[in-house]
């Protein structure tokens, strides 16, 4: 193995251990070999080599059992969706499938907000989408629509959903600058999300899903554009 450089000896390693890992060299279920024998492949101190499993056994990768040894989780059995951002920034491919379920939950948090938003929570929306048209640049209004969704999550007035859009988003908001095609021009953005906020604030249900569906799947079919 090729020794690391010393200057970020931590962050190198860790990405290296969790690329081997996400790789399949590693695989889930498998004990790593003796720290003595890692650290010395890696050509890193034992001390370094400890820091670096602290981190991944953190973000769900490495669980260490004293007197045991270290060994990979099963993250695709036992790992939750706070693992997310970590496997789109190592496959790309991730962003189907979040998208896919960005979708059908956002279609619902529509609905559930056009049922249950306050009049507060109504006339923060019509605010926050305002925000969208006046945001300046592509990372400002992606992150202006971003606030309008948070806040439809809130408006359902269930937590849960409230923590789903968070990890959605966080998933892929590392990424936002490969995902900007929706964004570029802030008019164009507020027109394909008012018809969502018009229909939760007027209270229509049926038509907030039917709204909220249409604005996901015409923002997703951009983003995705831009990948290719």
């Amino acid at each position: 193995m090729e020794a690391l450089p010393r200057e970020t000896i931590v962050d190198v390693l860790e990405d290296r251990l969790r690329t081997d890992i996400l790789n399949g060299r590693h695989p889930a279920g498998s004990y790593l070999p003796a720290e003595r024998q890692l650290a010395d492949g890696y050509g890193v101190t034992r001390t370094t080599l400890k820091h670096a499993f602290g981190r991944l056994v953190q973000a769900g990768l490495l669980e260490t059992r004293h007197g045991v040894g270290t060994r990979v989780r099963d993250y695709a059995r036992l790992g939750g969706a706070d693992l997310l951002p970590m496997l789109v920034r190592h496959d790309a491919k991730w962003i189907h499938e979040i998208f896919e379920v960005r979708r059908g939950v956002g279609a619902l948090i529509a609905e559930r907000a056009a049922a249950r938003a306050t009049r507060t929570q109504r006339a923060e929306l019509r605010a926050l989408l305002e925000a969208v048209r006046e945001a300046d640049g592509a990372d400002a209004v992606q992150l202006a629509d971003v606030e309008v969704h948070r806040a439809l999550a809130r408006a359902t007035g269930n937590r849960v959903y409230v923590l789903l859009t968070n990890t959605l988003f966080n998933a892929y908001l590392p990424v936002r600058s490969l995902l900007k095609g929706p964004f570029t021009d802030p008019a164009a953005a507020y027109e394909r999300l008012a018809p969502v906020v018009e229909a939760v604030t007027s209270q229509d249900a049926r038509q907030a899903h039917t709204a909220a569906d249409a604005y996901l799947r015409a923002t997703e079919r951009i983003m995705l554009e831009g990948l290719v």
